[in-house]
């Protein structure tokens, strides 16, 4: 259904949790589609801890264990999983082609969900595929997003000139498939002045703990704004399976309360939730916290209409 696409997979779960109503069959009616990308190869060839290509089956898992998640105020929207964007073969030598080929793959998937109207969530990964995620809805706008301005949580800023996973945002900004970024969880002390300086001359802000409230999305109609979500933002005590863990990070219930907000008050073109690493994931808590954190956006639009309490 789903160019590039692998059906998602779920353990059993009783029917009272929340990934049990998830639709993989048939997007209508939908209003979320998730899609899995199981890479990690930028994150390799940045240097980072490999293991994210397991990032959406721990993710899939940790909602499969997340309780009711339904209270009785909210109606939550309707979510489709697409499955996961199957990685090609990557032959030695050629790691920067196969990396290419799997931006095109997500790319297409995500297009294809994007022009039926969904919110596109995207679960890694390595953070490059995020650029691809983007690229893809970008393509699904009327104005193919040249409006398009999106917000990120990250320590870094990604905007390396190398290949790989510190790269998506300068991409991003150098094909002008985006008008402008805002960081947010940026660390000085993890970035360049160099890469700083090009940040700041090419549309972006920075922002060290800057609720979004939303500043700085799009008002236009014609351009949705997205939302991209780096773990290693997160202080690495509640995060510590990610890519490149965080020891003066975020705190976890700001950046949820940060996405319900969002979910309340936005309509995304697309979300992403990146650099989930099981292998250094100590008792699934990273996992556990993408899950809430993807939640919570659901609560979030879900109480635009809240149901009356009789």
């Amino acid at each position: 259904m789903i160019p590039h696409c692998v059906p998602a997979s779920y353990p059993s779960m009783p029917e009272s949790r929340l990934a049990s109503q998830f639709r993989r069959d048939d997007p209508a009616g939908c209003a979320i589609a998730i899609l899995g990308m199981p890479d990690d190869l930028g994150v390799r060839l940045n240097n980072g801890r490999p293991g994210a290509k397991e990032g959406p089956a721990a993710f899939r898992a940790a909602l499969a264990r997340y309780g009711v998640a339904v209270p009785p105020e909210f109606d939550l929207p309707r979510v489709f999983d697409a499955g996961d964007v199957q990685p090609p073969e990557c032959e030695a030598g050629n790691e920067a082609g196969a990396l290419e080929e799997m931006h095109r793959r997500v790319s297409d998937a995500a297009e294809t969900l994007a022009k039926r109207g969904m919110t596109v969530v995207g679960i890694g990964g390595g953070h490059d595929l995020t650029y691809a995620l983007v690229r893809g809805v970008a393509r699904a706008q009327p104005n193919k997003g040249k409006s398009m301005l999106g917000l990120y949580y990250d320590a870094h800023l990604d905007v390396r000139e190398s290949i790989g996973s510190g790269m998506p945002f300068r991409w991003l900004l150098e094909e002008k498939i985006v008008a402008g970024l805002r960081i947010v969880g940026f660390s000085p002390e993890v970035n360049s002045r160099e890469h700083t300086q090009w940040f700041l001359k090419n549309r972006g802000t920075l922002g060290e703990r800057t609720p979004p409230r939303i500043g700085g999305l799009p008002d236009d109609p014609n351009s949705r704004g997205f939302v991209s979500v780096d773990l290693d933002a997160i202080d690495m005590s509640s995060a510590p399976g990610v890519s490149a863990p965080n020891p003066a990070g975020l705190a976890a219930r700001d950046v949820a309360e940060d996405l319900k907000q969002i979910g309340f008050a936005m309509d995304l073109a697309c979300l992403d939730f990146m650099e989930l690493c099981p292998a250094h994931d100590e008792d699934g808590r990273t996992a556990r916290l993408a899950a809430h954190l993807f939640v919570s956006y659901l609560h979030g639009i879900g109480s635009r209409n809240p149901i009356p309490l009789v």
